[in-house]
């Protein structure tokens, strides 16, 4: 906590709540610990030191920061209060300029590779390469894997453990303030039909989506990412994106092509891998599938998903979860 005796001011730079000064807390700065925190101190402390001197001089102050696989704090220590303020707020534009440069670790997921599910979408992957092969960039490599179909509601850089738990605690939280009143405790009932591309010309496509829609109408399940995105970003472990987010299950996409792993991401272009991506004309299959029917699922829960992994099952290994019954 922010001690201020002797005419001393000091503020520690904590992972939960930013620098303790009690009349502004800051949710979404991240002390470096393991998991990020070697690459995120040099971050701070700048080529030769020159950013970590550069601070201090300006503010009068003294920043200490833990040595690279040391769990702990960043200190600031002064002799005014307002030094102290300044040196934490330029330190949280750090951090957050920090987490936008770095590529996203884990991603909020709903699955859905439940076994029909599976099969229909392998009965489109057949179907597609037997009518559309011949056109242009066309191959069974831009397919996603069918355990690892889902929705994407957003996705986070998570630096360390401790925001890991962070978020975990956090879809928990959501759980009870309003995911239990959106779902009434009982799953979603969805149905997956038809495709969609992500950008303007479909001769240039790069992803292909299939839409996902409530069966009975509603915008539930729109709610529910949509509220999930905003609690996120607001404790800022999120970045925002789009005011909406687009509820959308990749089934094609170009990045594929190299990385088989690579997760589709809404991410902001600094955020994420892109890679040169060689696009393919999906007229055609736009045309002969624009209404193919995947099939009805249950969806009964929110995966805090780690990136480039797999469970036993095949998809995603989870760091937490949420469940709506």
């Amino acid at each position: 906590e922010e001690q201020e005796q002797d005419g001393c001011a000091e503020a520690a730079l904590d992972k939960d709540r930013g620098p303790s000064v009690p009349q502004k807390p800051h949710p979404g700065a991240a002390r470096p610990t393991r998991g990020g925190g070697g690459l995120l101190c040099r971050y701070i402390i700048g080529k030769k030191g020159e950013t970590k001197k550069r601070l201090e001089t300006e503010t009068r102050t003294s920043i200490s920061i833990p040595k690279p696989g040391v769990e702990g704090e960043i200190v600031i220590t002064g002799q005014q209060r307002s030094g102290v303020i300044s040196a934490r707020t330029r330190l949280e534009v750090l951090l957050d300029s920090f987490r936008r440069r770095q590529p996203f670790t884990h991603f909020l997921s709903v699955p859905l590779n439940q076994p029909a599910i599976q099969q229909s979408f392998l009965h489109f992957k057949e179907e597609v390469l037997h009518k559309c092969s011949k056109d242009h960039g066309v191959s069974s490599s831009l397919f996603q894997n069918p355990a690892k179909l889902h929705l994407t509601i957003g996705t986070l850089v998570l630096l360390n453990e401790q925001e890991i738990q962070r978020a975990c605690d956090l879809l928990q939280q959501c759980k009870e303030d309003f995911v239990d009143q959106i779902t009434g405790g009982q799953p979603l009932t969805v149905e997956v039909a038809g495709v969609e591309y992500m950008n303007d010309d479909p001769a240039m496509t790069d992803v292909l989506y299939a839409k996902v829609h409530m069966k009975d109408g509603s915008d539930r399940l729109q709610m529910l990412a949509d509220q999930l995105v905003e609690r996120f970003v607001a404790s800022g472990l999120m970045l925002k994106e789009w005011d909406r987010v687009k509820l959308h299950a990749t089934v094609m996409n170009t990045l594929f092509r190299k990385d088989p792993t690579e997760e589709r991401s809404n991410t902001m272009p600094g955020k994420s891998s892109f890679k040169e991506r060689e696009s393919f004309n999906g007229q055609n299959i736009l045309k002969l599938f624009e209404n193919f029917h995947f099939g009805e699922v249950q969806l009964d829960s929110v995966h805090l998903s780690q990136r480039f992994s797999s469970d036993a099952s095949g998809y995603y290994a989870t760091s937490g979860q949420l469940c709506f019954s």
